[in-house]
């Protein structure tokens, strides 16, 4: 039995981002824990409870308790770690809260019970770009290979991978390629297989697809990020979510907010109806991230140039499953100078 770290516990009246930054602080455990006054239980917020609340048009500053899980499942103090490993199966969670005579004593976490999993999933990097808009940076240097802290942008995506238990990797390659080729060799060094794909010409991000190799790959789903994204999401879950739902092609979305800097006047005609003073517009956005099925892959013709939101618009059109995975942790495309310089700060905070 774990015990339970102060870190995790909240009051009814905090926000869904006091919950998030509660699943933080423990990212091994991703739970935050909502009690009373007496601590007395009252609901959990996993991520999954923040990223369907994210979907419902919930915002960080609102109650947690308007996306918590008012019923958890409990189990009580002496339960041995087979029953507690075979609920935690059953239900579908991660972490189990620990009660005895109706008070919370501790928990315990499926990732405690097993060793680190493995996942076969190719993991697909797009570094073939350019980089104009961080020129003069980028003149000698390829962007993904542009250091943040102390190693290359492209070398954090990778290491963040392997901690997770991906190893299967292919780089698209164009600008300078001979540079990340040199770095990272054949993946050898980090106990990882890295297997390149050349852009003759440019082809975007949903035209590589067409590169990747017809044989001896996994037939896993691919993931598909973007070489200059800094991010602190766990891809097992992305994965997870995914596969459970069936999906044909998951994009990884993130909120974004802008303030309208004008008074709103709406109406009809010449009547005004209502005014809104300086309103805030909610979207999602695409994150960079994607996850694809090999069906998917295979409607891409070699060398033709094609983006990826575009390929995901043909085949909803086609009628396949495409869905948005709403990421809330730490996430940065790094563009333009401004969010190089961010990175460079974030880099050293965050424990990249």
């Amino acid at each position: 039995m774990q015990k339970i770290p102060q870190s995790l516990f909240l009051t009814p009246n905090q926000s869904i981002n006091d919950a998030l930054i509660a699943i933080n602080s423990e990212p091994r455990l991703k739970i935050a824990i909502v009690v009373d006054v007496n601590k007395n239980l009252l609901g959990t917020v996993t991520d999954g409870d923040v990223r369907r609340g994210l979907l419902a048009n919930e915002i960080p500053k609102n109650s947690v308790v308007n996306i918590m899980n008012p019923n958890p499942i409990t189990a009580l103090v002496g339960a041995t770690r087979a029953e507690l490993a075979q609920e935690m199966k059953v239900n579908g969670i991660d972490v189990i809260l620990l009660t005895n005579e109706g008070s919370l004593v501790g928990l315990e976490s499926r990732r405690e019970f097993s060793k680190t999993r493995s996942y076969d999933n190719p993991v697909f990097i797009m570094a073939g770009g350019f980089g104009t808009r961080l020129r003069p940076l980028t003149d000698d240097c390829p962007k993904p290979m542009l250091k943040v802290g102390d190693k290359p942008i492209l070398e954090t995506q990778i290491d963040r991978f392997i901690s997770l238990g991906f190893s299967d990797f292919y780089i698209s390659t164009h600008y300078l390629p001979e540079i990340i080729k040199d770095f990272f060799g054949d993946g050898s060094s980090k106990g990882v297989k890295i297997t390149y794909v050349h852009e003759e010409s440019p082809l975007g991000t949903g035209g590589a697809l067409g590169l990747l190799p017809k044989k001896n790959m996994s037939i896993s789903p691919v993931i598909v990020i973007n070489g200059d994204i800094l991010t602190k999401i766990d891809y097992r879950e992305m994965v997870d979510f995914h596969l459970e739902r069936k999906s044909d092609a998951t994009m990884c979305v993130r909120e974004y907010e802008y303030q309208v800097p004008f008074g709103v006047v709406n109406g009809g005609g010449y009547e005004i109806t209502s005014m809104t003073e300086k309103p805030v517009q909610r979207f999602f956005i695409n994150a960079g991230i994607y996850i694809i099925n090999h069906s998917v892959i295979e409607a891409v013709a070699e060398n033709i140039y094609l983006d990826l939101p575009t390929l995901l618009e043909m085949q909803i059109a086609a009628g396949k499953k495409i869905l948005k995975f709403p990421v809330y942790e730490y996430w940065l495309d790094i563009g333009r100078k401004d969010d190089f310089d961010r990175a460079q700060v974030d880099y050293s905070t965050l424990g990249f």
